[in-house]
């Protein structure tokens, strides 16, 4: 079984070959699929990101979603690596926050996501992920679990970007669902630990 590093290496050499033509109609075709999702969903609020290098553009789900009247929270990382959801109105300016991200001002109040629409480096068939590494939304999602708050995690990515088994950790937050442009997998029906 290949590490955890090896494929993050191969995700993101994959996602970083594309080009800003595909990843831009990859992008909507996501926003596309993933909207009746969202609809079932009813969140009052939803988290989501700004796309940094050559990830999925979650900014027409954003969009959409504020169009709706959702509330939406964009991830700022705290002392100790943990994220806090500020809110955020499209359009509104953002300041830089590190690691390459942008993030509202640190004024902007904080919600709790009905929602997280999180950022895939490398995904699997069983919900695992891979992230950069770093560990911000599995200490995020722990921290959102141990207050008994349980938002379901919808990861977007481009296709390429699965991968064979990730050999996920007991710390590792599983995805309950992955939209890419091609299809909808949901692993909330398996049973499975969905920490």
């Amino acid at each position: 079984m290949s590490s955890k590093s090896e494929l993050r290496d191969l995700a993101l050499h994959r996602r970083d070959a594309t080009g800003p033509a595909y990843r831009s109609a990859a992008s909507a075709a996501i926003a596309e699929r993933i909207a009746p999702l969202i609809a079932a969903a009813a969140p009052a609020s939803i988290a989501g990101y700004v796309a940094m290098r050559s990830e999925v553009d979650p900014a027409p789900i954003l969009a959409a979603a504020h169009r709706r009247g959702i509330a939406i929270g964009l991830p700022a990382i705290l002392p100790g690596a943990e994220l806090a959801f500020r809110r955020y109105e499209p359009g509104a300016p953002l300041a830089s926050g590190g690691f390459g991200t942008v993030v509202p001002a640190a004024t902007a109040g904080t919600l709790d996501p009905d929602l997280i629409i999180v950022p895939v480096v490398g995904f699997d068939r069983a919900g695992a992920r891979l992230g950069y590494g770093k560990g911000h939304y599995d200490r995020t999602i722990a921290a959102l679990h141990a207050r008994r708050l349980r938002p379901p995690l919808v990861g977007i990515a481009f296709a390429l970007q699965e991968v064979d088994t990730i050999p996920a950790e007991p710390h590792d937050a599983r995805l309950d669902v992955v939209v890419t442009e091609t299809e909808i997998l949901d692993f909330r029906e398996r049973g499975a630990d969905r920490r």
